[in-house]
């Protein structure tokens, strides 16, 4: 709750200093005197955007801090922990200041850390609502009306089941995703089979494309090969004149018999003889590759044919010969490793399939719980709109699809509170009510509807009881005090009968010194309040039956305690 509120140099505050306690709260001033400057302060606090026309005229900057007891806002004091913001020597302390400066520019901290307007505002959330003439209002947001409306009906564990199941659907087509579309990867491995079954046709090792240029090259040549062994035997045989074996013959016996007389000639005599050995292997290799040679047409065909169908694919990858069986192992690996991602996606799709359905039960579950509770609560707040002077006001919570195409963390549906303030008009969205009495009161109603469910710790309600008076104020002023019990409610009223219920009691003030206008905030005592709520119940003349009426209204309510 809010513990103190310090203002300096603030609109027409110079400086003021509250301690602020738990219960009701009310604020009460002459019209014009300003009232409302504290809820403008925490609205300010809690990430409003500010303007100089909020620094007092001649001052610098305007100042506002606020000081709260987190004891009662658990999620204020987590969110500060997940933040670091959290003060390690007061871990139940939170402290907000803002910094006006006079041409409109501001500074905000959250503790000692310096902070932004959307951090100011997501905190403010968790420790004050504010309820009146103002823009900024929890209830008008429709996030926030669903969150009222699953805490009236202690919907926690079913949300929080739909929010597991649409995290977890969330993950896994995250994880889909990254495997790439299905179809696209059905397409590339009907691709890659097919690439894969024209490469199995071929023999794409480099020895293998070695072996495979050569034996064309030599059925191409196949004639001038036999040709050429033909020709080579013949000199060799010494068919075509002279034999080469018996000249090489013919000089070994020569060389043998000059060796007798200087054994130089020995040595070429051995020469000559291996010569005539290594000649007599030349013939038979040249013999045995003849007979292997085949001028056969057919094999040049089909050798040409797969050459071609080599050549076709080097070409359609842009590689050479030799580079293929690269190629065919690079293609062998990718439909591998797709065909292990087309099992994954598969397994995949099949697990998001199934985490869909576990969230549509959920989410039905969910549905159906805030049916219930949705004609509970306009049920409730419909009685209580009325016993707060909006007779024949009614509220409807209005539950439609939310039109998500994937499974959504909030459900299947949007929540839109609908009201009408007079009998005879159809509801329409409390955001596009125009009154801001009638939206205060309402406001009351749905609060005190779901008293002891919103964990908000301070509640503020701006002129709730504009536009009432008589047993109705009574009626709002008793409904506030209720809801104090459970709350710290802060409450600026012009009524009488609200601000005799409150548990405490402040005064706004202005007067001049004649060169400035100022305004003063004052905690008032048991006698000061009587003569407060006096002059609310008769003007600035106060007589004896006045203080008296005063007296009895404030001894009633505490006698009634």
């Amino acid at each position: 709750m809010l513990r103190h509120l310090h203002l300096s140099n603030f609109a027409i505050v110079s400086a003021a200093e509250l301690a602020l306690e738990a219960g009701m709260t009310a604020i009460s001033g002459e019209t014009g005197a300003g009232k409302s400057l504290l809820v403008d302060a925490l609205l300010l606090l809690t990430g409003a955007r500010a303007d100089a026309q909020r620094v007092r005229h001649g001052a610098e900057r305007a100042q506002i801090e606020g000081e709260f007891d987190l004891a009662d806002a658990p999620a204020a004091a987590a969110w500060l922990r997940d933040n670091d913001m959290d003060d390690a020597d007061e871990p139940t302390i939170c402290r907000l200041r803002r910094s006006i400066r006079a041409d409109g520019g501001s500074r905000a901290w959250i503790n000692a850390s310096s902070a932004s307007l959307a951090q100011l505002a997501e905190l403010g959330e968790l420790l004050v609502e504010i309820h009146g003439q103002h823009e900024h209002q929890a209830l008008l947001s429709r996030p926030r009306q669903m969150d009222l409306l699953d805490a009236f009906g202690g919907h926690a564990a079913l949300v929080d089941d739909v929010r597991r199941q649409a995290a977890h659907w969330k993950d896994l087509a995250r994880r889909s995703a990254e495997r790439g579309d299905t179809a696209a990867v059905a397409q590339r491995m009907g691709e890659l089979d097919t690439q894969a079954q024209r490469f199995a046709r071929h023999a794409l090792e480099p020895e293998a494309i070695t072996d495979l240029l050569a034996a064309h090259h030599r059925q191409t040549h196949a004639a001038q090969l036999l040709e050429g062994s033909a020709r080579a035997l013949a000199r060799l045989s010494g068919e075509d004149g002279a034999s080469i074996e018996r000249a090489l013959a013919q000089l070994h016996g020569e060389l043998g018999r000059l060796s007798q007389h200087d054994p130089a000639y020995a040595q070429a005599a051995e020469l000559a003889e291996a010569a005539s050995i290594q000649l007599g292997e030349a013939a038979a290799l040249i013999e045995r590759t003849r007979d292997g040679i085949e001028i056969d047409p057919q094999r040049l065909r089909e050798l040409e044919d797969e050459l071609s169908a080599l050549h076709e694919l080097a070409r359609r990858h842009r590689v050479p010969l030799e580079g293929l069986a690269g190629v065919r192992d690079a293609l062998l690996a990718e439909r591998e490793s797709l065909r292990d991602a087309g099992a994954s996606a598969q397994r995949l799709h099949a697990e998001l399939d199934a985490a869909g359905v576990a969230w549509r039960a959920a989410a039905a579950r969910l549905t159906q719980a805030r049916a219930i509770a949705a004609q509970r609560l306009g049920d409730e707040v419909t009685t209580l709109m009325t016993e707060l002077g909006m007779a024949g006001g009614r509220l409807v919570v209005e539950l439609t699809p939310s039109g998500h195409d994937t499974p959504s963390s909030a459900g299947s549906e949007q929540v839109e509170l609908l009201v009408t303030a007079n009998p005879g008009q159809p509801p329409r969205p409390l955001r596009k009510v125009a009154s801001g009495g009638e939206l205060s009161r309402i406001a009351l109603a749905i609060e005190v509807a779901a008293l002891g469910m919103d964990a908000v710790p301070t509640m503020v309600f701006d002129e709730v009881d504009t536009g009432i008076g008589g047993a109705v104020a009574e009626v709002v002023g008793r409904t506030l005090r209720a809801l104090g019990a459970q709350r710290q409610v802060l409450c600026v009223t012009h009524l009488p009968q609200v601000a005799a219920q409150a548990h405490h009691h402040l005064r706004v003030s202005k007067g001049s010194d004649g060169a400035l206008t100022h305004s003063a905030i004052s905690v008032l005592d048991a006698a000061a309040r009587v003569e407060e709520i006096a002059r609310m119940l008769g003007g600035i003349e106060m007589t004896p039956e006045t203080l008296a009426h005063a007296s009895r209204m404030v001894g009633a309510v505490i006698r009634d305690t």
